[in-house]
This record gives C-alpha cells, sequence and structure tokens, in this order.
C-alpha cells in the first residue's frame, strides 16, 4: 500500500502592508497531473482545520490555529473579504489556483460559497457546501426555532442571560450546551479532532467575537446581514450540498443552494447534526 505524506508549510499573506502566515498541510502530491486537489475551507468562525480529515489541502485560516494571530486588530478588519483574498493567496501559493476542487464545512462552506459566486475563480471545478447557511438572518431564525423546541425551559434560560448580558453564568452555559449537544454534534464524548478544534478556538477568540459576536442566539458579529443568496445562480461548477435533519442549520437557511444554484445535488444524511463526517462517516 503507497504511503500517503503530509507536508506542512506556510504561505506569507500581506494585509495593509503587513505580512502574516496562512500554515496549512498538503495530503498527498500537488504535481501528480492526474489528481485535482481538493481544499478544505474549516468553520468557526475561529476554528482550526483540525476537525476536517479527509482534504488534501487543509488550512488555518488566518486569526486561527497555526496561521498568524492578530489579537489587536480592529474588528472591521475581520471581514469575508480578507478570508477570499486568503484563499487566493494561498491556491497561488501551492500552484493549484487553475484547477483545484474546494469543500466548506460550516463557516467555511459560507466562505466558499461567496468565493464560488462573487470571485468566480475559473480554476474552480467543483464545490461541495456542508454544513452552511446561504444567509445569516435565516440561519438566526432557524437557530431559534430550534431553541424554542427544547425542553426544560433552556430557551427562556438562554434568552434572559443573553439580554442581561450574564454569559458566565453556569445555567447559561449549561442551556448553551443543551442546545449544541443535539444540534452541533450528539455524540458523547466529542470526537477528538473536534475536541481540539474547540480547544484552539478558546485560546484566541478573536475572529470568533468580530465575525459571529458575543451572543449565541442573538447575532451582533460583522456577518449580520450577510448573504450570498444574490450571486448563488452565478456559481457554474457542480455543486454538492450536504444538510442533516438536527443541524443546527435548518432548511429555511440551506434551501436558497437548493433553488439557486444551477448544477446542484443535494444529499441529506439522516441522524446526524452539524458534524455528519463524524456521526455518519460510512455516509
Amino acid at each position: 500500500m503507497t504511503e500517503i505524506t503530509a507536508t506542512t508549510g506556510s504561505a506569507d499573506f500581506s494585509v495593509d502592508g503587513k505580512t502574516y502566515q496562512t500554515y496549512y498541510v498538503v495530503y498527498g502530491d500537488l504535481k501528480s497531473a492526474s489528481r485535482r486537489p481538493l481544499v478544505g475551507v474549516h468553520g468557526g468562525p475561529g476554528f482550526s482545520h483540525h476537525y476536517l480529515i479527509i482534504p488534501v489541502i487543509l488550512y488555518d485560516q488566518i486569526g486561527n490555529g497555526k496561521s498568524s494571530h492578530i489579537r489587536d486588530a480592529p474588528k472591521e478588519f475581520w471581514n469575508p473579504g480578507l478570508f477570499m483574498d486568503e484563499l487566493e493567496n494561498l491556491l497561488r501559493h501551492l500552484g493549484v489556483q487553475d484547477d483545484f476542487d474546494l469543500l466548506g464545512h460550516s463557516w467555511g462552506g459560507m466562505l466558499a460559497g461567496e468565493f464560488a459566486g462573487r470571485r468566480q475563480p475559473p480554476g474552480l471545478k467543483n464545490l461541495i457546501i456542508a454544513n452552511s447557511p446561504a444567509s445569516v438572518d435565516a440561519m438566526m431564525k432557524g437557530f431559534n426555532d430550534l431553541l424554542d423546541k427544547l425542553p426544560g425551559g433552556v430557551a427562556e434560560i438562554v434568552r434572559k442571560n443573553e439580554e442581561a448580558g450574564t454569559l458566565e453564568n453556569v445555567e447559561y452555559q449549561d442551556a448553551v450546551q443543551v442546545f449544541q449537544k443535539k444540534h452541533l454534534c450528539d455524540l458523547d464524548p466529542w470526537p477528538e479532532h473536534l475536541a481540539e478544534s474547540f480547544e484552539e478556538y478558546k485560546k484566541d477568540q478573536t475572529v470568533y467575537l468580530a465575525l459571529w459576536g458575543t451572543l449565541e442566539f442573538q447575532f451582533n458579529g460583522n456577518l449580520k446581514d450577510w448573504s450570498i443568496v444574490d450571486v448563488l445562480h452565478k456559481i457554474s461548477v457542480p455543486t454538492l450540498l450536504l444538510t442533516s435533519p438536527q443541524d443546527e442549520i435548518q432548511p429555511i437557511a440551506y434551501t436558497p443552494f437548493v433553488t439557486e444554484i444551477p448544477k446542484i445535488k443535494w444529499v441529506d444524511i439522516p441522524g446526524c447534526s452539524h458534524v455528519a463526517m463524524y456521526e455518519a462517516p460510512e455516509k
């Protein structure tokens, strides 16, 4: 059996006259003319690549994992355009910009979808969007609908504490965990790679707080008004959409992918939440 090699490195990424580092790991040989690389874009925002274990090229977005951390950057520094620029830069650095497939999970799928729709990179051949919304407004409506269905007054506890700003209260944290254990990952314990990604996130929450915000169910970050519904029809490459019934990303949030992308194939993976790659890897 041929052993698959892993190569790590960093790509210089310049923003406003400053140079940062994008950490990446490549599985296999990028020089193989017979195999198109798959680039994996991780979620969060603010996680690291650790929980994505299948793609050929994985990287930590700036501000995350082993890439440059910029804790003193102003909030407006963090925006989708920055991360699309970083992705373009990485593709050029690795020499795969003319022929690649793209897989984005969660926030990574939001970024991949926007990259495909707004930038329309000519080298992109296939797109996979997994457990991602087409707009934040619809995503939050789905979140709150799921929250209202949880038993034991969970919704009341969450909303009371978010309104009061008492996010450190144990009752609030426990209530958020009830939601996460049902709609983020229902495995107990969580898989090692997923837990590792959460630990990386806890070390530096700069990106998450800037893009998502301080509250879980009342979006107040830079992505508050984010939507790519208006550009989905411009995605011309074959696209695979992966969803799950128990996912926090509900039909109201992902249906525009199905109705607007011309070459779409939609697969709903039963019995799973937000991380079907762990909950049903055989599917």
